[in-house]
C-alpha cells in the first residue's frame, strides 16, 4: 500500500504541492471505521495528485502532438496506423511498460467526391457529406425529385415501395443538452435512415446532420445496412442547408435535387488498440483500465474527438509515472482503434482478453470532447460504495457531482465489456457544444480549453489511485 515514505518522496518532487500537506482531507466520521477498503494515505495522496494537475498538467500538449504530426485518423487508413506509431513513440518515451499494439483487422471505408445541388425550382449548391460505411452513387450522380419527412418514424409508416426512384430527405428535432442524452435518440437516423427508405424504394437519402450546430458544416458517422434492402447512397446535410431545403420545399413547388458521392470499400485492412501500463506490485494481475479511441473521421483533425480523451489519459499516466508511484493494481491504458466504425477495438479487445476479464476490476473511458467533468454516474455494487463515493467527496471540489446509480457505462469502447457484465463508471463532461463540433470540419485543437483539460485530468487521477489502491476486487461484475 502507499505509505508515508511515498507520499514524503511525492512532496520532494514536487515543490509546488507542500502547501496541499497542510490541508489532506480526513476520512469523514461515516466512514471511520478500521474495515474501510482504503487507507487515509490514499486519501492523501489522490488529493495531492488532484491538486497539483490543477496547477497545469501537459495533456493539451500531447493533443497537439497528435492532431499535429498525424490529422485525422480514418478507420483503417494509413494516417490510423500513423497514430498507432505515434502513440507507441510516445508511450515508449515516457517510460511506461509492456508498450504494443495489439491488431485486428476490419472491413475498410473511404470517403470519395460528395456534391449536392438543388436543380429546381431555385438551384443552389448544397453543403453534403457521406455517411461512412455509405455505397456509392453512380459516376454521374442520382437526380430525383425530393420527398421530405420530420422523422425516422414518419418514414417508417410509409409503404414498402411508394417512395420508388425518389431522394429522401428526413429531418429531426434534436436539442442541446448538457449530457447529450438527445443524440442518444436521434442517431438512431443515422443508422436506419438508409435501411427505410431503401426498403421503401428510394434511390438515395439526406438527413439533416446529428448535431446542434448553425454553421455549413455536415457532420458525418457510422451507419449500416440490412441484409434484406438494396444498400442506397445517404449523406448529411449540414443544419443550415437542411433548413434551406425545409423553406423550399414549403413555397409548395416540385422539389428536384441531384446528388454524387463516390465513396469506395477498400477490403480487409489492418487497425489496432496501443496498450501501455503501470505495472502494479502486490496485485498486478488486476487491472484498472483507462483510455480514449486513438481513430477519427476524416473531416477535422480529431481533436474532440477523441484527441482529447488520448491526451487525458496519457497525461494521468504519466503524472504517476513522473512521481515515482507503484499503484498496488496495473494501470492499464488502451487507446482503442476503429471505434468510429462501430466499436471495434472494444469487441477486439473483449475477445483477445476474454480468459481474464474478471482481473479487469473497474475502468472508464473519456470520449466525450474535452469540456469539464460536472457528473459521475455508475453501476457497481455495495461492496465497492465506499470506494466510489470517496473518489465522489475528492472530485466534489472540482465541481462534480453524483449522478445515476443504475448506469452501466464506462464509455464508448468499455461497453463490450459493460455488456458482458463489466460494472459501470463514468466521468461526464460537459456535452453543451459537442455535438456542435462532433464529427465535423470543425473538430481542431482550438476549440480545446487547456484548463478543462487540466480538470479532467485531476478527476482521473483520483478515480485511478483509489481504485489501483484499494481493497476492493469486485466492483460489481454481474452475468457470471
Amino acid at each position: 500500500m502507499v505509505g508515508r515514505a511515498q507520499l514524503e518522496a511525492l512532496v520532494l518532487k514536487k515543490p509546488l504541492i507542500i502547501l496541499a500537506m497542510t490541508t489532506m482531507l480526513a476520512i469523514p466520521s461515516a466512514y471511520s471505521d478500521d474495515a474501510l477498503p482504503f487507507t487515509q494515505a490514499d486519501i492523501d495522496l489522490a488529493k495531492l495528485l488532484r491538486d497539483d494537475a490543477l496547477s497545469g498538467t501537459r495533456a493539451w500538449n500531447i493533443v497537439e502532438s497528435l492532431t499535429t504530426e498525424v490529422g485525422p485518423r480514418l478507420a483503417g487508413s494509413a494516417a490510423e496506423a500513423r497514430a498507432r506509431d505515434w502513440a507507441v513513440e510516445t508511450l515508449t518515451r515516457y517510460g511506461f511498460e509492456n508498450v504494443r499494439v495489439e491488431p485486428f483487422m476490419i472491413e475498410g471505408w473511404r470517403r470519395g467526391e460528395e456534391v449536392a445541388e438543388v436543380v429546381s425550382p431555385f438551384p443552389q449548391k448544397l453543403a453534403i457529406t457521406s455517411l461512412g460505411n455509405s455505397v456509392a452513387t453512380s459516376q454521374t450522380g442520382v437526380e430525383a425529385d425530393v420527398v421530405l419527412f420530420d422523422s425516422l418514424s414518419s418514414l417508417k409508416a410509409v409503404a414498402d415501395g411508394a417512395l420508388d426512384g425518389k431522394i429522401v430527405y428526413v429531418g429531426h428535432g434534436m436539442q442541446r443538452t448538457q449530457d447529450g442524452s438527445s443524440y442518444g435518440h436521434f442517431v438512431r437516423l443515422r443508422s436506419a435512415a438508409a435501411i427505410e427508405a431503401g426498403r421503401k424504394g428510394a434511390a438515395a437519402v439526406l438527413i439533416r446532420s446529428i448535431g446542434t450546430d448553425s454553421h455549413r458544416m455536415p457532420h458525418t458517422g457510422n451507419m449500416t445496412y440490412a441484409g434484406d434492402v438494396t444498400p442506397i447512397p445517404i449523406a448529411a446535410l449540414s443544419n443550415p442547408d437542411a433548413d434551406q431545403i425545409e423553406r423550399i420545399a414549403a413555397r409548395g413547388e416540385p422539389l428536384r435535387v441531384k446528388l454524387t458521392l463516390t465513396p469506395s470499400y477498400t477490403g480487409a485492412v489492418q487497425s489496432g488498440n496501443v496498450v501501455a501500463e503501470l505495472p502494479g506490485t502486490d496485485l498486478a494481475d488486476e487491472f484498472v483500465v483507462i483510455g480514449g479511441h486513438l481513430d477519427s473521421w476524416d473531416l477535422g483533425t480529431g481533436a474532440i474527438d477523441d484527441g482529447a480523451g488520448v491526451g487525458i489519459t496519457i497525461e494521468v499516466l504519466r503524472r504517476i509515472k513522473e512521481a515515482g508511484l507503484k499503484p498496488r493494481r496495473t494501470i492499464r491504458l488502451v487507446l482503442w482503434g476503429a471505434e468510429e466504425v462501430g466499436l471495434l477495438g472494444g469487441y477486439a479487445y473483449a475477445e483477445k482478453h476474454k480468459e481474464n476479464l474478471r482481473k479487469h476490476v473497474i475502468g472508464t473511458e473519456s470520449d466525450f470532447g474535452a469540456g469539464r467533468i460536472w457528473k459521475i454516474t455508475r453501476s457497481i455494487n455495495e461492496e465497492a460504495r465506499p470506494v466510489a463515493d470517496m473518489i465522489a467527496q475528492l472530485v466534489e471540489p472540482l465541481g462534480i457531482v453524483p449522478g445515476s446509480t443504475d448506469s452501466r457505462s464506462s464509455g464508448p469502447d468499455l461497453t463490450p465489456l459493460n455488456k458482458l457484465g463489466f460494472p459501470g463508471f463514468r466521468f461526464v463532461q460537459d456535452g453543451s457544444d459537442y455535438f456542435d463540433l462532433h464529427h465535423t470540419p470543425d473538430d481542431t485543437l482550438d476549440k480545446i480549453d487547456p484548463a478543462a483539460m487540466d480538470q479532467n485530468v485531476a478527476a482521473y487521477l483520483v478515480f485511478v489511485w483509489m481504485a489501483a489502491n484499494s481493497e476492493v476486487s469486485d466492483w460489481g461484475w454481474v452475468n457470471d
